[in-house]
């Protein structure tokens, strides 16, 4: 396994299922379902369209922490204006170049316009200390069998 791998490969070892909501949706129904499915981020999508990512961190500071109701605001009011994406053939390392340049925890995996799934920080953490083991076990497999031989 190699430790710089395709961000595809992450996506494909989660859980099918890509969670998204309208930017039309009220902000209450998006943290609902967030609370719901235990997750920290929605894609929002106008029809098949990218429209962003709406996260807990929006809620609290461009909400909770403004003194707005959630079953009053909109998804698409809270929404940053920018959308950072990611391809499926660039890497774990390119995913984790491109949060901390932005300041984002969660980035759509997109491929010709079309959502493939979503990414968050821990998903691609948890890939690069997975195949870091497989990478040591591998070399602690040809050190004992040259040993042996």
């Amino acid at each position: 396994m190699k430790i710089s791998g395709p961000v595809s490969a992450v996506v494909s070892s989660k859980v099918p299922a890509l969670w998204t909501i309208s930017p039309d949706a009220l902000v209450f129904d998006a943290i609902k379902l967030m609370a719901e499915k235990n997750i920290g981020a929605l894609v929002v999508m106008a029809g098949d369209r990218l429209i962003g990512v709406f996260t807990e961190r929006d809620y609290t500071r461009k909400v909770a922490l403004q003194g707005r109701s959630s079953k009053e605001t909109r998804v698409r009011e809270v929404l940053s204006p920018e959308v950072i994406t990611v391809e499926p053939n660039q890497t774990v390392e390119d995913g984790m170049r491109l949060m901390t340049e932005h300041r984002v925890r969660h980035l759509p995996v997109v491929e010709k316009g079309k959502v493939l799934g979503i990414v968050s920080i821990g998903d691609l953490v948890n890939w690069t200390i997975f195949a870091q083991r497989a990478t040591i076990a591998q070399m602690e497999q040809y050190i004992a069998g040259g040993a042996a031989a």
